[in-house]
């Protein structure tokens, strides 16, 4: 199937391609967007970020084995460098992979789907995806390497991360 036969709707909220399905991502609510803010002011502010940190940013990419795949991470960072190669115009829906693509899992959100769009991340050449689970007020970092889990009291730090320092109990404050 030619990635280009697919349109896919623009919908609000943002409607993905999952696994050979177009979904509907969930509305979000006000812990999703409070989360979502803190989360982009803190890899906005983060010293060594290579780029913007933004919101609900369309990603049509093919990782192996697919052949399609457009998701809209709930914040995403894709360094300055690598807009400007694409150009302003190819840099609106990227034909590729963010370079961290960070999901905010709602209450509802099936296990099955965030393992497969992590998974897809991560074999399209993202090279963190970071899920925030705001039920369980916990943080997983995936690598192509494996995953290192934070909880609440943690303070958030990652080799490929140099410089960040969130602790999580200031990102969890409220919710």
């Amino acid at each position: 199937m030619d990635m280009f036969a697919i349109v896919i709707p623009d919908t609000k909220p943002a409607t993905e391609y999952v696994d050979g399905t177009l979904v509907q991502k969930v509305s979000p609510k006000r812990r999703h967007a409070l989360l979502q803010k803190r989360l982009m002011f803190a890899f906005t502010a983060w010293p060594q970020s290579p780029g913007e940190a933004l919101p609900e940013w369309r990603f049509n990419f093919v990782a192996p084995g697919e052949r399609f795949g457009s998701l809209v991470p709930d914040v995403a960072i894709l360094s300055d460098a690598v807009v400007a190669q694409l150009g302003d115009e190819r840099a609106e829906e990227p034909p590729i992979a963010p370079e961290i693509a960070i999901e905010i899992l709602s209450a509802d959100e099936r296990p099955g789907v965030v393992a497969w769009k992590t998974e897809q991340y991560l074999l399209g050449g993202t090279r963190l995806v970071i899920n925030v689970d705001a039920v369980r007020c916990n943080v997983s970092i995936h690598t192509i390497d494996g995953v290192a889990v934070f909880e609440r009291d943690d303070l958030l730090e990652h080799e490929q991360l140099p410089g960040l320092r969130l602790p999580l109990v200031e990102l969890f404050a409220g919710l």
